[in-house]
């Protein structure tokens, strides 16, 4: 359905094997650490598998293992805070946290409130997902006037609104907006295909199914704080490395199977 940017499902097994996120002391990059003491504390939203979710009471998921060797490659140490994600961007200005990795489009509302990196993730389009036995909503035209679900202070919401939801429901967490939606209590939900692909992997699909054509977004990025130029350019120089030196594709790999690029 997706063709080859969706190769995902074919690699939900991988999905079992994740690690811990500790560790993260070792080798270090070319550029030196981005906070005086080397800890760069990130922050995420953990209800966002295969991106950053909970398993075994450890975080793990792409996003995670990305951050931390974007992190080891700038020669610093991860330290690793879980908050709520419309808490993310207050979090980075307020100098809570230092980046943001949780699967956060770019977006114009975005750029004016905080300075993102380059892309590293840009197969996150965004899907409408409903039960099985749903024979009204098959595109984005039909969700006019129903009530959809969505992840609070995400393009997920927008898009709904969009499309002319007579209602948008705003939920904490994604495992939330499916439960929402077994429980009836909205007509669809709107997801990051890589997620909701996910979901369905792991016995959704039994009741639920993805409908239409999937909306593309710019995709996902690291943020940081507007004026922190500094750390802008080592995160990007760590990724542009990570690329190089093939640690980008395993990572890749691990929680998503080749990739077909």
């Amino acid at each position: 359905m997706f063709g080859k940017k969706w190769k995902i499902l074919a690699a939900a097994g991988v999905l079992a094997a994740a690690v811990a996120l500790t560790g993260c002391g070792g080798s270090s990059g070319s550029g030196s650490s981005a906070a005086a003491d080397g800890i760069i504390r990130v922050g995420a939203e953990t209800t966002y598998p295969p991106f950053e979710f909970t398993q075994d009471d450890k975080y793990v998921g792409f996003d995670i293992d990305l951050a931390d060797a974007v992190v080891k490659q700038m020669g610093g140490k991860m330290e690793f805070k879980s908050m709520g994600f419309d808490a993310l961007i207050p979090a980075i200005q307020s100098g809570q946290i230092d980046l943001v990795a949780s699967g956060m489009d770019v977006t114009p509302e975005r750029e004016k409130q905080v300075a993102f990196s380059d892309i590293y993730f840009d197969q996150s389009g965004k899907v409408i997902i409903v039960l099985k036995d749903n024979d009204q909503i098959h595109d984005w035209a039909d969700l006019k006037g129903k009530v959809v679900g969505g992840q609070v202070g995400t393009k997920q919401v927008d898009f709904a609104k969009e499309a002319g939801a007579g209602q948008v429901k705003q939920f904490d967490s994604n495992s939330q907006a499916f439960m929402e939606l077994r429980a009836k209590t909205v007509d669809a939900i709107v997801i990051d295909a890589p997620v909701g692909m996910y979901y369905l992997k792991q016995g959704a699909d039994k009741d639920m199914k993805i409908v239409g054509t999937p909306k593309e977004s710019v995709g996902f990025a690291f943020a940081m704080k507007k004026d922190n130029k500094e750390l802008q350019r080592k995160v990007n120089q760590a990724l542009k490395e990570l690329k190089e030196n093939g640690t980008y594709d395993q990572i890749y790999e691990k929680w998503f199977g080749a990739s077909g690029k």
